[in-house]
């Protein structure tokens, strides 16, 4: 057995059987678990020893062990290995394992309290790297679980793999996703400032639209070493999204933009910053799956890699096609009448802003009374407003369009 040992503190162990053959089985069909768990118990027992950790309990139900993909499900099982505290998995295996019962898998029984973290569970002929069910008290999907920024395998993340690994640079690329648990475990020790947040939904689907960034009765947790450790009486399935590198932290927000009194069918191209406390977002282009019409509120999810504090100011565009807009300009000049008539237009009702991580939520309403009327190249501001101005601007179009 090969065994993958990073050393992050002197209490943690993550190791990784890449060699299953030679265990004849797993825990899927007659396995030897016994001889697994005797060279782990050597293993720590070696490296309690070199690095003088003896109040580390390394060999009982104490150690904080991280097994890595098949290892999840060979570490214990039919009496073999003592009641733990913790049991993580890391990408725990699919092959063989998807659809198995939860007495041939890891599953949160095997432990106290059991989390893991899925991050290849993209299928290729029906099977996944990574098992994609839920098996543990709290499932993280970074991404949707399917695959992780700057995995995919397109020709320059090969190459690049291949001017760093040489011939086994296509391996590298291959494997990149489904390390990227290991990855991401390793983050959530490093960079203790920057603690991501998951959150429960029913799919990433949902997650994407900005459905799911609610944090009560224990719908979000940490993802990592510090995570909350409540016991659930059903698994829940929490998803997240991340940068492509360390560290991987993002800030997740809910927008919900209204948009009212709308009769022509619209599909713009919107933009927006947002400026914050200690800082400003870059230029945020928002993705409308369908046309905007009649009164409608849309929801998504952004990220940004970046805490800008308390938002403050958003500012709005509607990137319309400059042909259209000089060609209305022309139309005005050339029909006097033209002149007192709107073009295609937006009428933006309130946009709300929810952040996830600190649970805020911010209102912003048009930073003048004709704000909240946008027309193609415009730009318009919207500040946070007080429930007085809400209600204000609400009567003024009412009686706008009376």
């Amino acid at each position: 057995m090969k065994t993958l040992i990073k050393i992050v503190s002197c209490c943690l162990i993550i190791f990784q059987l890449t060699d299953g053959r030679k265990f004849r089985g797993n825990r899927a069909g007659g396995r030897n678990d016994g001889e697994l768990d005797f060279q782990v118990g050597i293993s720590t027992k070696k490296l309690r020893r070199k690095h003088q950790c003896g109040d580390c309990r390394l060999a009982d139900s104490g150690t904080p062990s991280l097994p890595y993909s098949c290892s999840e499900h060979t570490r214990c099982g039919a009496g073999h290995c003592p009641p733990a505290e913790v049991a993580r998995g890391l990408d725990p295996a699919g092959p063989l394992f998807e659809g198995m019962s939860h007495t041939e898998r890891l599953s949160p029984e095997d432990a106290r309290f059991v989390d893991a973290i899925h991050t290849f569970t993209q299928e290729r002929m029906g099977l996944s790297v990574g098992i994609k069910q839920p098996v543990a008290h709290f499932d993280f999907y970074p991404n949707g679980g399917s695959f992780q920024p700057g995995c995919q395998l397109h020709v320059q993340n090969i190459y690049a793999h291949l001017a760093q690994y040489g011939i086994m640079g296509f391996e590298q690329t291959v494997k990149c996703a489904h390390e990227r648990a290991v990855h991401l475990f390793i983050d959530s020790l490093l960079n203790k400032d920057k603690q991501i947040m998951a959150y429960k939904c029913s799919d990433n689907t949902a997650f994407d639209k900005g459905y799911c960034l609610d944090c009560r009765k224990n719908r979000c947790n940490t993802l990592g070493y510090d995570i909350k450790k409540v016991r659930t009486g059903a698994s829940k399935r929490l998803f997240l999204k991340t940068r492509s590198h360390m560290p991987y932290k993002l800030f997740h927000y809910q927008f919900r933009i209204q948009f009212i009194n709308q009769t022509d069918k619209i599909e713009p191209t919107l933009t927006f910053s947002l400026t914050g406390t200690p800082g400003e977002s870059e230029n945020l282009p928002i993705t409308l799956v369908e046309e905007i019409s009649s009164n409608k509120t849309f929801t998504f999810l952004i990220t940004l890699d970046t805490d800008i504090g308390d938002l403050m100011i958003m500012r709005f565009t509607w990137e319309g096609s400059p042909v259209w807009a000089n060609m209305w300009s022309t139309v005005k000049t050339m029909i006097p009448w033209a002149k007192s008539s709107r073009g295609p237009q937006l009428t933006v009702g309130k946009i709300t802003v929810k952040a996830g991580e600190t649970q805020r939520k911010t209102t912003f309403c048009p930073q003048t009374d004709e704000g909240m009327y946008i027309e193609p190249s415009q730009e318009k501001v919207f500040v946070r407003c007080e429930k007085k101005t809400q209600q204000k601007r609400r009567m003024m179009m009412m009686m706008k369009h009376d």
